[in-house]
């Protein structure tokens, strides 16, 4: 066994879940919090659509795909990224608030690229949210941009662990 063969293991656990198609989980440990707490109003006051909030505790956390479908979008400058779920329903992740305007600094893409079919806990996005805080509210939103007429209902607020689900 070799020194990070934990890391590959923990790798696996979350490749190998089995996450049904209609299903959102988180995308990295942390504090699920309430959308309406975030300090943009565009996302506090749903005006893209309705969503789910995350506070991140670690310096660099990587952002992992909350759903099986298409990456749809992803920003060159890494601070958002879109899927489309099999059952056609749209989601948003932002990482941060106003990070687009860090140009990218801070994030570093992993090697999906717009146009895959990703899993559900698939690495997205690395953010270096030590760097990233400093000056940007790092807070991440994944906002259901197109419900596609699907009734989605976000479980409470509260601590999550990656892959972890977080509609009922």
């Amino acid at each position: 066994m070799g020194l990070f063969d934990f890391l590959k293991k923990n790798e696996e656990t979350v490749n190998s879940l089995h996450i049904a198609d209609n299903v959102l989980v988180a995308p990295a440990d942390g504090e699920q919090i309430d959308i309406s707490a975030v300090s943009d109003p565009v996302f506090a006051e749903k005006m893209m659509g309705d969503g789910v909030a995350f506070r991140f505790p670690k310096q660099k956390v990587t952002i992992c795909a909350p759903a099986n479908g298409t990456l749809s979008v992803l920003f060159p400058t890494g601070h958002a990224f879109g899927i489309i779920m099999p059952n056609g329903v749209e989601v948003l992740v932002h990482i941060g608030i106003e990070t687009v305007n860090a140009n990218g600094d801070g994030f570093r893409l992993a090697s999906h690229k717009q146009g895959d079919t990703v899993k559900a806990g698939d690495p997205i996005v690395t953010a270096d949210f030590g760097k990233l805080s400093q000056t940007y509210d790092c807070s991440t939103m994944i906002i259901i941009t197109d419900p596609k007429d699907q009734k989605i209902t976000f479980r409470a607020p509260g601590p999550v662990s990656l892959g972890q689900q977080i509609t009922e």
